[in-house]
């Protein structure tokens, strides 16, 4: 039977509300927040029309001091939007009232101009938490990447055992990955702009509009869009969110890696697993990889809102409403999704686990068969032919037996190597080429 809340009771629906994501990052997005990043732009405008003697000074000092949510209640707002259908017009209203100079609230500008710079605001902020838990997962997959640099495991392709690899390898692939993903999105930041420019962009609106925009910008110390129609143009939101869906692939990567690798017949690594923690309610035994998996699933999620980012930026004209609902969705739930992501990713890396023998059993697990390429190598190094030196290989790692009994025991391949040879071309030590030296030019840059 479903229990009816009563009047006043909180109802969280989206898990973003109780399940995911940082308080830090949510209170960027909260109504409240956003409420008074507008009335922030609000009291910015007015000192700049202040500034340019365009309202008294004292005008832009009291909208200034009554531009706060103590002040401009959310809930006068709401009930002041019910009547007018228009949320701008709803805070323009209520910020006015509370002022005897209210009618110079809002002078000149459109929603928009207040909308995209409170979002410009929110951006930034959002996108200076990603970047510190960004930097903060670089450093972790740094240090795993120093102490695992001559850690020898088994390489695998297509699912497949293949050559030697090293876990300083595999680390250091992240790592260098995490590098581009910060600069993407560090440059993607710089792109962030708000706009103080009018209905469609002309700053008919305004008397010295440009000098307005400016005092504007640097008031809320923002950048400012160079042009613009009513709003702020949307590849920008674009490329943002791609920027976050690329690190999101990134981090879908690195999880995807880390439950590959604490499968039951693998287990070289897994993810921390706490003494009371329940891994599932029939079965006792399991340690399943659920801070992970979750990584995995919350990347689809982000990777789905990248199309919608993209169908915003053409739009009717100087501007239709058909993005403004889209990004109250996909803005903040991409953002709230990343954060966990990022924070349950750095977790994992912190307290990753670590087994040694299984490491190392998995490394010799086809006895020799896969460092057949090493044999071949060896053996055009001392002159035999390489088609000849593959099919040989080929042929023979098909074959029943031991396969290191089988090469010592093939007389092409013992005209060329001896047992010595053979011994060292099947250690899976010897066959890793400049993957140290590779690892230590990563960590250097």
């Amino acid at each position: 039977m479903l229990h009816y809340m009563e009047a006043g009771d909180k109802m969280s629906i989206h898990p973003i509300d109780y399940r995911y994501g940082s308080n830090e990052m949510k209170e960027i997005f909260e109504e409240e927040t956003r409420l008074q990043l507008m009335l922030d732009v609000e009291a910015a405008l007015s000192r700049a029309h202040a500034q340019l003697d365009h309202i008294p000074q004292e005008a832009a000092e009291e909208i200034s001091e009554k531009a706060h949510t103590e002040i401009v209640r959310m809930e006068r707002v709401k009930e002041i939007e019910e009547e007018t259908k228009h949320d701008v017009m709803a805070i323009v209203k209520a910020l006015a009232e509370q002022c005897k100079y209210g009618g110079y609230v809002h002078l000149g500008a459109t929603s928009s101009d207040i909308n995209d710079t409170a979002t410009a605001l929110q951006l930034q902020m959002a996108l200076d938490i990603v970047l510190k838990d960004l930097k903060g997962t670089k450093e972790v997959l740094k240090r795993l990447t120093r102490e695992n640099i001559k850690r020898v495991c088994i390489g695998r392709t297509h699912g497949q055992h293949s050559v030697p690899t090293t876990y300083g390898m595999k680390f250091g692939v992240f790592l260098d990955e995490i590098r581009r993903n910060i600069k993407r999105i560090e440059e993607a930041k710089g792109k962030v702009t708000g706009k103080m420019a009018g209905a469609v962009g002309t700053m008919a609106s305004f008397d010295d509009g440009i000098e307005l925009q400016k005092l504007v910008g640097k008031d809320l110390k923002i950048s400012m869009a160079e042009i613009s129609n009513q709003i702020v143009q949307r590849d920008i939101y674009a490329e943002i969110l791609s920027s976050l869906a690329i690190l999101a692939s990134t981090l879908d990567k690195i999880a995807l890696e880390i439950r590959n690798l604490q499968r039951t017949e693998i287990m070289e690594i897994a993810e921390p697993f706490g003494k009371k923690q329940v891994g599932s309610s029939t079965m006792p035994h399991k340690k399943n990889p659920i801070t992970i998996e979750t990584v995995c699933g919350l990347a689809r999620v982000i990777y789905s809102n990248v199309i919608p980012a993209l169908l915003n930026n053409p739009l009717w004209h100087e501007r239709d409403m058909t993005n403004s609902s889209c990004e109250r969705v996909i803005i903040p739930e991409t953002f709230i999704l990343l954060d966990e992501m990022l924070k349950r990713t750095k977790k994992v890396l912190e307290n990753l686990v670590f087994y040694p023998e299984n490491i190392e059993k998995n490394l010799h697990l086809l006895k020799g068969k896969n460092l057949s390429e090493a044999v071949m190598i060896r053996l055009v190094k001392k002159g035999c032919d390489r088609q000849k030196a593959h099919e040989i290989l080929r042929t023979m790692a098909q074959e029943e037996g031991d396969f290191k009994e089988n090469l010592m025991k093939n007389k092409t391949i013992r005209s060329y190597l001896s047992e010595k040879e053979i011994e060292e071309s099947l250690d899976p030590k010897n066959y890793i080429g400049s993957a140290v030296e590779i690892v230590e030019r990563v960590l250097k840059e």
